[in-house]
C-alpha cells in the first residue's frame, strides 16, 4: 500500500492552527496517512511537544518521518565536521523517537574542493561511524534515508545514492524525483523514464529493499546548475509529472512512502497525488495531470 503525506505544515494549516500537534488529525481528516516533520534548520523540537505530536499521530494513524538538518555535510573529511554530523543525526533520531518516527532523511552535502569519488568515500566513512553511534545510543532501529539532490555541485546523484545504500541495509534511498529531474535538466519526461530509474535501483539494491523505499516529490524549477526552487502543482512547465511516476510504481509493484514537498501546498498536492494513484490503480485515466 502506498501512503501519502506532506513535508511539514502547508500554508492552509498554518492559517488555521498554531501548533503542529493538530497536524496529524488535520491530515487524517483530509484522507492522508503520512507527515514528515521538518528539522532542516536544526533540531529545535522539545520532548514535551515531540511526544504530544507523536501521540496525536498515533491516535490519527499517521506515519511519521523526520528530515534531518540541511547543514549536515557527510562528504566532508574534517574530523570536527564529522563529529558534528554524528550529533545532528543523533538529535534527529531522538526527535524521531519522541514523534514515533522510524525514518530520518539525510542530505549528503557539498563537494567543496573534493572529487566526487573522494566525497563518496568520505560519506561512506562518516555513515559507518554514524550507524555505529546510533547503535550505541539505542536508536539502531531508525532507518536513514539518503536523499538524491537537485544541485549539480553536491553529492546525491542516483548512482551515488545507490552506492551509499549498498553499504548497509539500515540505509534506504530517498528518491526525490524533482531533484533528479532538476539536476539532469528535465530528464524525467515520461513513465518509461521513471521505470528505467527504478529498475536501476532494483538492480543495485534488490526488490525487497526497494519495495518500500522513501519518495520526495514536487515540481522544481531548474537552471544550468540544477535546482532553483520548489514549485506547486500549478506549475505546468518544469515537472516532473506524478502520473508518470505512478505508472512506473504500479508496473514494478513498488509501495513507497510518498512525501510531497510542494512550496506551501504540500498537503493539498499530496492529496492530488493520492487521487492520481488511486485512479491509475483502478485502471482509470486520472482526472488531473500533476
Amino acid at each position: 500500500m502506498i501512503r501519502f503525506g506532506p513535508a511539514g505544515n502547508s500554508d492552509s494549516f498554518r492559517q488555521k492552527y498554531k501548533s503542529s500537534t493538530a497536524a496529524p488529525g488535520w491530515l487524517k481528516e483530509m484522507g492522508l496517512q503520512l507527515l514528515e516533520y521538518q528539522c532542516g534548520r536544526g533540531v529545535n523540537l522539545g520532548e514535551e511537544t515531540g511526544r504530544a505530536i507523536g501521540q496525536s499521530a498515533q491516535e490519527a494513524g499517521i506515519g511519521m518521518s523526520v528530515h534531518s538538518p540541511y547543514f549536515i555535510n557527510l562528504s566532508s573529511g574534517e574530523a570536527e565536521r564529522r563529529e558534528k554530523n554524528v550529533g545532528y543525526i543523533l538529535q534527529s533520531c531522538q526527535a524521531a523517537h519522541w514523534l514515533g518516527a522510524d525514518r530520518v532523511v539525510v542530505h549528503c552535502g557539498g563537494l567543496s574542493k573534493l572529487t566526487r569519488e573522494e566525497a563518496l568515500q568520505n560519506t561512506l566513512t562518516g555513515l559507518r561511524e554514524i550507524l555505529r553511534r546510533m547503535e550505541q545510543e539505542g536508536c539502531g532501529d531508525v532507518t536513514l534515508c539518503v536523499e538524491t539532490m537537485g544541485k549539480q555541485n553536491v553529492m546525491g546523484t542516483l548512482k551515488e545514492v545507490a552506492a551509499i545504500c549498498q553499504m548497509d541495509e539500515r540505509l534506504l534511498p530517498c528518491i526525490d524525483f524533482g531533484h533528479l529531474n532538476a539536476r539532469e535538466q528535465g530528464s524525467l519526461r515520461c513513465a518509461e523514464d521513471h521505470v528505467k530509474l527504478l529498475e536501476y535501483l532494483i538492480s543495485q539494491l534488490g526488490k525487497d529493499r526497494m519495495r518500500h523505499f522513501h519518495v520526495h516529490f514536487s515540481h522544481i524549477e531548474y537552471g544550468k546548475g540544477g535546482e532553483v526552487r520548489h514549485l506547486t502543482f500549478e506549475d505546468t512547465e518544469y515537472g516532473p509529472w506524478f502520473d508518470d511516476c505512478v505508472q512506473a510504481l504500479l508496473a514494478l509493484d513498488l509501495h513507497p512512502r510518498v512525501i510531497c514537498e510542494s512550496a506551501g501546498t504540500q498537503a493539498e498536492d499530496a492529496l492530488l497525488m493520492q487521487q492520481i494513484y488511486q485512479a491509475r490503480a483502478r485502471g482509470e485515466e486520472p482526472a488531473i495531470r500533476a
